[in-house]
């Protein structure tokens, strides 16, 4: 009984994950957006979002020069957690205007329903 109340637990506690990367979107002004995919190249040569930057989380501390004078910095992931990683490391350094985008199908939604 214990172990069904302990799985049941976890389940619960990755979907609220989830849901709350979902929260931690915001407003997306993609004509402003620097959108950038936070997942290995291997993953994004999966796909991705049409005009996003590919910078793999383990890069991201490394890159920051990439980030300056970005009007608003997007990014996303496979399924919200690294992305919001990368918010965090983002904001440690200064950037004030991140927004954890969740997984790169939600941003690839946003901007297909922006092209209608």
């Amino acid at each position: 009984m214990k172990t069904i109340v302990m799985m049941v637990a976890i389940v619960a506690a990755v979907f609220g994950m989830q849901s709350c990367a979902a929260q931690q979107q915001g407003e997306i002004d993609l004509k402003n957006a620097f959108l950038v995919d936070v997942r290995t190249p291997e993953e994004v040569a999966e796909g991705t979002v049409e005009g996003s930057v590919n910078i793999p989380l383990n890069e991201v501390e490394q890159r920051l020069a990439e980030f300056e004078g970005k009007g608003q910095i997007v990014v996303f992931c496979r399924s919200g957690s690294r992305s919001g990683q990368a918010k965090s490391i983002l904001e440690k350094n200064g950037h004030t205007n991140v927004i954890n985008g969740g997984t790169w199908e939600q941003v690839q939604a946003k901007v297909a329903a922006e092209k209608k």
